[in-house]
Formats: structure tokens, C-alpha cells, sequence
């Protein structure tokens, strides 16, 4: 399975593990990814610049095949109006039940992109990636003044043909059916529920740079469809977290499991974005008052010491999940087991498939 993307990166298989941002991406899943022959992902948007070379070093000692790293562009400018006392409010009780002190309104101090930025470039990627809108122009300079493989996240053909004009490596064309935040920047979200297999081949067919599919892919037959549809590759993320180098919750990984594929619903009332994820009594409550939600990342904040608690209690229901509508076929074994597995299957559907095109062509045009 040789595509301009294996060729480019020096991979075996077109396969991305999608960055988890939140600490599920470990060194030990991203080295373990790579090397199976794939290209393994560091999410770093929620760690300091300090902690982004850590991993980046922690990755690079497992490991000296390439490696991706991710980033959310910087965030835009907080409204004046935001209801913090009322959003706060409305999670007290869980806070209360949890038995964790009333929750003080979330902090509006922004990352520092820029120096998140230069770790990562320090750290030896060969792959950034970013997600939510375009990059600027100046981080775009930086990216591509280190040789680095520059690709950015679409949620729509538009979304698509912007970041190619804005000099993208590659375009990560990413479904609804994807688990986490969306990323979608240039349309209204209800306007951008796009399913990757409407989504990839019109992207394909827009821009001119090698396209990823996301969204929905957990199994070799996925892999096959999207390489059918004209992508170079593929992008997974709900796949890879019942594996066991991941950082995620046990409790998450049993829910996960057990979950089917209309559990992981789509909402931006967790985190102030649309995101799919798992399901719970804090997304329903969260959801239901979603007219008093904040902006990202004050909204995703305003939770982060409940969270950190439900963990700490094994309690699944004050949890954030990410999930994608493909949960229902995740199984839990280990990175280079997954890898390997995908690729078999891929490489056998994708066999068979060429074994047929011939045979009707020789069907219908005998040979002389």
C-alpha cells in the first residue's frame, strides 16, 4: 500500500495515529505506532512548551522514525458577554457530589502558540499538523523554513481548497463521524456534518495536495474504502485508545468498549466546540443548558477538576470520552497488533478488489 504519503514520509503503511490531545497520546503509543510502520502523533495543544519537548524526547528515545505533533490555532478573542457566574453554576452540583469544593470560574489567560510552537519544532517532527482554521502566516513560515511536512484539518471541500491556497503539505479531510473536536473554522457547524465518504472524494477532486481520511475508519475496511475514494492515507483516533500504551482511563477504555455507535454524540456544549464524544450524565447536563456555554477553552476548563476527580473515583459519568460513531468495532489489543491487523485486511480487501476490476475488464474486453 505505497501512496504518495508513505512515499513522502518514509512510512510503511499510509496509516496516521490521530493526536490525542488530553494525554492519550503517550510516548510509549506514538514510538510503538511508529514503529509498526505508521505514523504515530503527539496532540500538544493542552501541554506547556516545556512539557511539548519533554514528549517530543520521550518519543525520540523510543524511537528514530517519523513522528507527528498537533496543535490547535490560537484562539479567538473572548466576547464581553459571557455568562461565567451562570455557567458555573451549573455544574456546582456535580462538583458537590463529587465532594470537591464549589468550582471557581475558569481562568481567560490564552496559551502562548508561539512558544508551543517553536517546541515543537524543536522536537524533531516530521509531520505538524493543526487543527481549527488557518494558520498564520508567520507560524506557516516557521513550519516550512525546518522542512517540515505541513498539513492542516478540513471539514469542507471550501475548508479543503483554503488551506491548500495557504500552502498546506497535505489535507486532513475530516467526516462527522470522527470522535473529538471537529475543526471546522469557515463554515457554521450544523452546515459542515459532512460524512467522510461524501467528504473525500470531492476534497480529492478540489485540491491538487494529497488528502488523509478521518473519521469513522477502524478497520482494514475503512483503510481500503478511503485509498478507493483517492485519499493517500488515513487518520485514526478512536481506534488506537483501547490500546494498552495509550494514557487514557481504564474506566473511559470500559465504556468505550461496551459502547455502540449512537452513544457518541455530537455537541459543543462540553467544551465551547463541537466535539463527538461518549455520552454521560455531565454531556446531558452540559447539553441541556447549552445556551449558557462559554467560549473554547473556558468552557472545557470550567470542568477540568471534576474530571480529574471522576477519574481518581472510577466514575465514568463526570468523564470526557471522545469517541467516533466507529466505537462499536473497537477492540482492545496493542498498537503494533492494531497496525498490523489494519494493514493485513487493507492489503487483502484492496487484492481482491484489483483481482475483480481486471476480470470484469477482461470480460468485457477480451484479450487479442
Amino acid at each position: 500500500m505505497q501512496t504518495i504519503l508513505t512515499d513522502r514520509l518514509g512510512l510503511q503503511h499510509p496509516i496516521i495515529q490521530a493526536p490525542l490531545a488530553g494525554g492519550g497520546d503517550t510516548p510509549e503509543l506514538v514510538a510503538a505506532v511508529c514503529e509498526a510502520g505508521a505514523l504515530g502523533s503527539i496532540g500538544a495543544t493542552y501541554l506547556t512548551p516545556q512539557q511539548i519537548v519533554d514528549a517530543s524526547a520521550a518519543v525520540r528515545a523510543k524511537t528514530r522514525r517519523p513522528f507527528g505533533i498537533n496543535l490547535f490555532v490560537p484562539e479567538r478573542a473572548l466576547p464581553d458577554d459571557i455568562p461565567m457566574g451562570t455557567a458555573v453554576a451549573r455544574v456546582a452540583p456535580f462538583y458537590e457530589e463529587l465532594g470537591l469544593p464549589r468550582p471557581e470560574p475558569p481562568s481567560r489567560a490564552r496559551r502562548d502558540f508561539d512558544a508551543q510552537l517553536d517546541a515543537a519544532l524543536e522536537g524533531g517532527a516530521s509531520v505538524f499538523s493543526f487543527t481549527f482554521g488557518m494558520l498564520p502566516a508567520s507560524a506557516r513560515d516557521k513550519v516550512k523554513a525546518r522542512g517540515v511536512t505541513l498539513a492542516g484539518t478540513a471539514t469542507t471541500v471550501d475548508e479543503a481548497v483554503a488551506l491548500e491556497r495557504a500552502g498546506v503539505d497535505l489535507v486532513v479531510a475530516r467526516g462527522s463521524e470522527a470522535g473529538g473536536h471537529r475543526g471546522t473554522f469557515s463554515a457554521p457547524a450544523n452546515k459542515a456534518e459532512i460524512g467522510t465518504l461524501a467528504l473525500v472524494p470531492q476534497v480529492v477532486d478540489a485540491v491538487a495536495v494529497p488528502v488523509i481520511a478521518a473519521g469513522g475508519i477502524m478497520d482494514g475496511r475503512g483503510i481500503a474504502a478511503a485509498l478507493m475514494l483517492g485519499a493517500s492515507g488515513v487518520q485514526m483516533g478512536t481506534a488506537f485508545v483501547p490500546c494498552p500504551e495509550t494514557g487514557v482511563d481504564p474506566v473511559y477504555v470500559e465504556r468505550l468498549l461496551d459502547a455502540e455507535a449512537g452513544d457518541a454524540v455530537l455537541t459543543d456544549a462540553f467544551s465551547g466546540r463541537p466535539m463527538r464524544l461518549l455520552r454521560n450524565r455531565l454531556v446531558d447536563l452540559l447539553d441541556q443548558h447549552r445556551a449558557q456555554r462559554l467560549a473554547f477553552p473556558e468552557q472545557l476548563s470550567m470542568t477540568r477538576n471534576l474530571r480529574k476527580a471522576a477519574a481518581t473515583q472510577k466514575n465514568p459519568e463526570f468523564l470526557s470520552m471522545w469517541a467516533g460513531q466507529g466505537v462499536a468495532l473497537t477492540r482492545r489489543v496493542s498498537a503494533a497488533e492494531l497496525v498490523g491487523s489494519l494493514v493485513s485486511q487493507a492489503r487483502s480487501l484492496l487484492s481482491c478488489a484489483g483481482a475483480r476490476a481486471e476480470s470484469r475488464q477482461w470480460a468485457e474486453k477480451p484479450p487479442l
